[in-house]
């Protein structure tokens, strides 16, 4: 069943709103390129919008009534903002569940090392990435440092103009007949994932006694390591050790640009999934009105190692948040939890895999999604007979038609590519096994996983369209 480009269907003025939407969410990709900045970025939009930390309510033993707005945030990590409704929280809310982690190298704990009077940082990729695509490209290094004493320090190198960038090198053409016979995922191996990270040495100190001249032959043998520490300690404050309590992650050092002669895509790391975790967070963030049914949207970490941990939409964060939030409106009881999380309607937003012409054996194209066709809607994702899959019902998937049609948001549905070719997961199984309804829904990107990845700005304009139908149906 085709459907229109969008593209063709814009008045002046819904133009000039996509333009406007597009280039703050271009500012939101380079403001956030790692979870925590994501988080930080989506506290300040949030308190601009008039939104109160949850944990300082209930401090302040607030009681929370419809048309409050909070937020609450685990471990820096993870987010979830609420509306409160008039109707009762037992009868559901609606929910908009996005991930904020991309594809990335994080540095290991002993990560510092000289080979051959060269320092690099020794890395071990996150998430599904192609080894090969992380090679001789501008890096950045982003995230924190735990000291023992209980201070953070914030590491944010390779995005100004002046910073230095990093890079990891590859093999020159000349000498890589052997590397050219590999298969593709063996071309460049996890292990050497190493970042170049410099080559100068330490300068040398006059030795003034024999002691002083036995450390420094010794110094020699890694003074290149030796002149990295000291800048580090020099700039940053920060010792060996404390890379012991860091997270640290390498992303591509880029800026979120347009790309085509027409400007009519966005090229950026870290789209998936932050295209759909921003039309999600915009679209509550930009509700006036107090709402009948609560209103949430809550961004996550670790959905591209399997949503684990405390800050993966497995933890109880969610749960708990919630808990506290029906507390605070003195409607709490376990049984009425439930109750509010099974009446719940939630879009899974995440992105699908655009249909590419030039790959055009990876995908079935009668239920492909294509740039500038809107709203991506996935019945069910997994892989091999779905599996791992949530499989939105029926029922549901036509209520979502009415929604959508009804508010003139472009749609389409898809798969991710082939049967039995690849597949892939999002987060709607999870919230699924609380009995609520779930649907994966979000923008059609291409080079997913990449350090550059391709979304159409139309597609970005109807998901925020369609998210704020969603959440005011």
């Amino acid at each position: 069943m085709s459907k229109e480009n969008a593209w063709n269907t814009y008045t002046p003025q819904q133009l000039e709103e996509l333009g406007a939407l597009t280039e703050a969410y271009k500012s939101f990709l380079d403001a956030g390129k790692t979870e925590r900045e994501c988080v930080k970025e989506a506290v300040r939009l949030a308190e601009a919008a008039g939104f109160e930390d949850l944990d300082a309510a209930i401090a302040r033993g607030k009681s929370l009534k419809a048309g409050d707005k909070v937020y609450r945030v685990c471990m820096k990590k993870a987010i979830a903002l609420f509306i409160l409704g008039t109707q009762p929280l037992e009868k559901g809310m609606r929910i908009l569940g996005a991930h904020i982690d991309s594809p990335r190298l994080d540095l290991k704990q002993n990560t510092l090392y000289e080979d051959t009077e060269m320092a690099y940082l020794d890395t071990h990729y996150y998430g599904g990435v192609k080894k090969y695509q992380w090679v001789t490209v501008p890096l950045a290094l982003h995230g924190v440092v735990a000291k023992k004493d209980g201070s953070v320090v914030e590491i944010s190198i390779g995005e100004k103009e002046d910073d230095p960038i990093f890079c990891i090198t590859d093999l020159l053409i000349h000498l890589s007949a052997e590397q050219l016979e590999k298969k593709a995922r063996l071309v460049i191996e996890g292990e050497n994932l190493d970042v170049l990270f410099g080559s100068r040495p330490a300068p040398k100190q006059a030795a003034d006694s024999d002691d002083c001249a036995a450390k420094d032959k010794k110094d020699e043998k890694e003074a290149v390591k030796a002149n990295i520490l000291h800048l580090l300690k020099e700039q940053y404050g920060i010792e060996e050790e404390d890379f012991l309590s860091a997270e640290l992650e390498v992303v591509p050092a880029s800026k979120a640009r347009d790309c085509g002669l027409d400007r009519s895509m966005i090229a950026s790391y870290g789209q998936d999934d932050r295209v759909c975790a921003y039309t999600s967070a915009r679209a509550i963030l930009d509700q006036q009105d107090v709402p009948t049914v609560t209103m949430c949207c809550l961004l996550v970490d670790k959905e591209e190692i399997g949503s684990v941990g405390a800050t993966g939409m497995q933890s109880r964060f969610f749960e708990n948040t919630v808990a506290e939030l029906m507390n605070s409106t003195g409607s709490y009881s376990e049984l009425t939890l439930r109750r509010c999380l099974c009446n719940a309607k939630m879009l899974s937003s995440d992105v699908s895999a655009a249909y590419d012409p030039l790959y055009a054996s990876a995908y079935e194209r009668r239920n492909a999604a294509y740039f500038g066709h809107g709203l991506t809607f996935n019945k069910y994702t997994g892989a091999r007979g779905k599996s791992g899959s949530n499989d939105a019902n029926a029922e549901y998937i036509g209520w979502i038609r009415s929604v959508m049609d009804d508010a003139g948001v472009a749609w389409q549905t898809c798969e991710l590519g082939k049967v039995d070719v690849g597949g892939g997961g999002t987060i709607a199984y999870i919230s699924a096994l609380y009995g609520m309804d779930v649907i994966d829904s979000g923008v059609a990107v291409l080079n997913m996983h990449a350090p550059m990845e391709l979304s159409s700005k139309a597609d970005v304009y109807e998901a925020y369209r369609g998210y704020r139908a969603f959440l005011e149906a």
